[in-house]
């Protein structure tokens, strides 16, 4: 009778330890697009999104190897295409998400396109002009429809809420790009306005979500910051092949995006 209770207190023990466990389980999903998946750090376990081990989503996974991570940011993501094919992933035990999205809705690789062109063959500040347009009149409301499900999906869970880094610095040192100091300056307003519609909707999201802004990290390292050391660009300019232009490189992600995002979840 004595081995009959204590087998049966062992049963017990590790019944509870097993929920304990399943209950202290940490998930993590990474939702957005380029900036998320890893574009421009030229290597992709998952070439159709370009997901990247390079990535910081990824590089948060390999801080905490004993969290479920699932990696659903994938390139050219929209805030239609999050909401349609990657919000699933977030689930009622989830902990942690983090994402970038809005750049795609602005239409941003298309006004770069465009403002690299020489002056007399671009419109680069009609082109601006439509991006800040949607910024301000369409993406908040679209950002909210994001928010809103991942909310309706795990309302316990924290979302870091991330924006995009200014690109450039004021010179233009490709070959077969003529941006102008002022096109480069508009282009960082653009940034600006994004992170402040990005940061707005944050906010109204509620105490879950919490915006980080990756610009300041990235002062100093934009497309043709040279030298070495603490000013090197972290970011590409016109690359080979062209879908690697202007995303954040190795260095972007992991002394950029994941310190920031690290910064939130420890």
């Amino acid at each position: 009778m004595k081995w009959t209770r204590i087998t049966v207190a062992i049963c017990v023990a590790a019944i509870s330890l097993a929920f304990a466990a399943q209950a202290m389980a940490t998930k993590y999903v990474a939702l957005g697009d380029s900036y998320s998946s890893g574009t421009g750090t030229r290597t992709f376990f998952e070439p159709t999104c370009q997901r990247s081990v390079y990535a910081y989503p990824y590089l948060l996974h390999e801080a905490h190897p004993t969290w479920t991570f699932v990696d659903a940011a994938c390139s050219g993501a929209t805030t239609s295409s999050l909401l349609s094919s990657q919000v699933s992933s977030v689930t009622s035990d989830t902990n942690w998400v983090s994402y970038t999205i809005g750049g795609n809705d602005a239409g941003f690789s298309s006004v770069i396109t465009e403002c690299a062109l020489p002056s007399w063959a671009s419109d680069c500040n009609g082109a601006i002009n439509n991006a800040q347009n949607i910024i301000k009149n369409t993406l908040p409301g679209r950002l909210d429809e994001v928010n809103n499900a991942i909310k309706s999906r795990a309302p316990s869970a924290e979302v870091i809420v991330l924006d995009y880094p200014h690109l450039f610095n004021g010179e233009d040192c490709n070959a077969f790009t003529f941006f102008s100091s002022s096109e480069e300056t508009r282009l960082n307003e653009t940034a600006d306005m994004l992170k402040n519609v990005i940061s707005a909707a944050a906010t109204r999201a509620g105490a879950n979500f919490v915006f980080r802004d990756v610009i300041p990290a990235f002062i100093g390292h934009a497309v043709c910051d040279g030298g070495s050391g603490s000013s090197i660009e972290w970011i590409n300019g016109l690359s080979n092949p062209v879908g690697e232009s202007y995303h954040p490189k190795v260095t972007g992600h992991a002394d950029g995006y994941y310190p920031v995002v690290h910064g939130v979840t420890g």
